[in-house]
C-alpha cells in the first residue's frame, strides 16, 4: 500500500495575520518566527458555553446552550543560544524572544487590539490571538547574560463573525467544501483554491484519509474543512 511522502522536517511557524471588517485573513509569511526546536506536544481544547437557571426549590438546573466558545492551544517552545541546536538564526537570546513577541505580544495601534497569528506546524492549523506568554531564562553567561530559554505559549482561537453566524446555523454548507477531482488538479492546486495555501494539502489528505496525496483520481469528491 503506498503511503504519504512526509518530506523534510517541518518546524513550527508563527506568522502575524490581518483581518479585515468581512473576516478574510491575510498571512505575512515573510515575517514569521520559526522554532529552533518543535515543542514535544502541545494542547488544543475546544469548550461550549452554557447558561444555567435555577429556580427557587428546583432539584436541578436548566441547562441550555449558548454558544461555541473559542479554541484553545497551549505549547512550549525552546530558544537556545549556546550554539548547541543548529539553527539559521544566529541571534542571541534576548533578541529571539523579542522578535517573537512582536509577533504576537505586540499592540497594534491601528486595529487597538493585540496583533492575529496563524500557528502553522504539520496538521495543526490554528489562527488566533495571544493569551499568555511566560519565559523562564535557564542558561546564563558569567555576565548574566541569558543564553536560553523556555517560553510558555497560549493562544485564543479567532472566529469571524461570518464564520460565528455559520456556526449558529449547524446545517450551513458554506463551512465545509466538497470539491470533485477534475483531470489534472493536484491536491496542492485545490488547497489553494479553497484557502489560499497550498501548505494545507496534508491537513486535507488526513481528513480525506488519503495515503498517496499525489495520486488523487478524476471524479472523486474530497471534503475541504474549515481550517482556522
Amino acid at each position: 500500500m503506498a503511503t504519504v511522502s512526509l518530506g523534510s522536517k517541518k518546524k513550527l511557524k508563527i506568522s502575524p495575520c490581518t483581518v479585515d471588517d468581512s473576516g478574510n485573513v491575510t498571512v505575512d509569511d515573510g515575517s514569521s518566527f520559526e522554532v529552533m526546536l518543535n515543542p514535544s506536544s502541545y494542547s488544543h481544547a475546544y469548550s461550549i458555553g452554557y447558561n444555567k437557571k435555577e429556580a427557587i426549590g428546583q432539584l436541578g438546573s436548566d441547562t441550555k446552550f449558548s454558544g461555541i466558545k473559542p479554541e484553545k492551544v497551549n505549547f512550549d517552545v525552546v530558544v537556545d543560544g549556546t550554539g548547541v541546536v543548529e539553527s539559521s538564526d544566529a541571534s542571541d537570546v534576548k533578541t529571539q524572544v523579542k522578535e517573537l513577541t512582536d509577533i504576537v505580544y505586540k499592540y497594534d495601534g491601528g486595529e487597538h487590539e493585540p496583533s492575529h497569528v496563524r500557528v502553522l506546524w504539520g496538521s495543526l492549523i490554528f489562527f488566533g490571538r495571544l493569551e499568555t506568554m511566560s519565559v523562564e531564562y535557564t542558561l546564563f553567561k558569567p555576565s548574566g547574560e541569558p543564553l536560553r530559554a523556555k517560553i510558555k505559549l497560549s493562544f485564543s482561537g479567532f472566529m469571524s463573525k461570518e464564520e460565528e453566524a455559520l456556526r449558529a446555523n449547524r446545517s450551513s454548507p458554506d463551512l465545509s467544501h466538497l470539491i470533485e477531482v477534475k483531470a489534472g488538479d493536484t491536491l496542492p492546486l485545490l488547497c489553494y483554491r479553497v484557502y489560499k495555501d497550498s501548505s494545507y494539502y496534508m491537513e486535507v489528505a488526513k481528513v480525506n484519509n488519503l495515503t498517496n496525496f499525489r495520486d488523487i483520481a478524476p471524479g472523486s469528491k474530497l471534503h475541504f474543512p474549515p481550517l482556522r
